[in-house]
């Protein structure tokens, strides 16, 4: 069955958005149009394209080859547009603000920031670093790195990775109970909900040692032998701690890359999307490494 670049669309705005919200959105249509659209179009291939997981649609075998297809399409008609409005695919010049929090700021962007400034060295990137959600909409930044369940409907997002997350401190302590080391925490009123919740749960008050609202923070501090702390695998390995538990599948997160949509083919921020989008691909393994 032939397939019009407008179910290649619909299946690449549900595979980005994961909801119907943010993929009516992408589309310029509403969540019912979304859902509509999506049951006709499986209907005529007689196969499911997407999962209905609580955490939002993910696809198929069938689906992931469809939104691979897409994207290449995507990036094609991207590439083209571009070349006829500016006469040049390649020439980029502007400036290009990015936030991100300060372990991922670290660790993954600034190695993509170089990578992309090496190839357009007329660009001028500022990043934010800042562990709180800053407005894209009122553009305090145009691209956001941000790990995230739920990213905004009204942005453009793509999810580049899953993050693996567990309990890391010094090698020293490896061989000690959980239950007898001290923790790092939080600082009151900071933190993600998933992760000051499985504190709550499995962790005392009182061997809670140190606070701080800062993921890179708490790492830093493990490494200064000031206690264990949850963290992502990516952050914990880099600082060369030992993981002290098994892989937490209740605090795992994605990452995404955000971007309002009126600046989404942006040339500056669609090449930056597009390389970001590939180097963290390149890296899943690392991101979210095996149990």
């Amino acid at each position: 069955m032939a397939l019009a670049w407008d179910d290649l669309q619909l299946v690449l705005a549900v595979a980005r958005g994961r909801n119907l919200a943010a993929s009516a959105r992408a589309l310029g249509v509403d969540p019912s149009t979304v859902y509509r659209r999506l049951g006709a179009l499986e209907g005529r291939l007689g196969a499911s394209l997407f999962e209905r997981l609580p955490s939002g649609y993910a696809p198929t075998a069938l689906g992931s080859e469809l939104v691979a297809t897409a994207e290449r399409m995507d990036q094609a008609a991207a590439s083209l547009e571009e070349g006829l409005s500016d006469g040049s695919a390649t020439h980029l010049t502007g400036t290009l603000r990015l936030t991100a929090p300060d372990d991922i700021a670290q660790f993954l962007v600034l190695p993509i920031i170089a990578a992309f400034r090496a190839r357009h060295a007329e660009v001028e990137v500022e990043l934010v670093i800042d562990n709180r959600n800053l407005n894209l909409t009122r553009r305090e930044a145009d691209v956001a790195v941000r790990p995230t369940q739920a990213p905004p409907p009204h942005l453009f997002g793509r999810r580049a990775a899953s993050l693996a997350v567990a309990v890391y401190g010094p090698a020293a302590l490896a061989e000690q109970p959980l239950d007898g080391l001290p923790w790092i925490g939080w600082e009151e009123g900071t933190g993600p909900t998933s992760y000051l919740a499985w504190l709550q749960q499995s962790v005392p008050p009182a061997r809670r040692v140190f606070r701080t609202a800062s993921l890179l923070g708490q790492a830093q501090a493990a490494a200064a032998g000031l206690g264990v702390a949850v963290m992502p695998c990516f952050l914990g390995e880099a600082l060369g701690l030992a993981r002290l538990t098994p892989l937490l599948p209740e605090l795992v997160s994605d990452l995404w890359l955000l971007t309002p949509s009126e600046i989404r083919r942006r040339p500056v921020v669609r090449h930056f999307l597009d390389d970001a989008f590939a180097a963290l691909k390149g890296q899943r393994g690392r991101l979210a490494p095996v149990a």
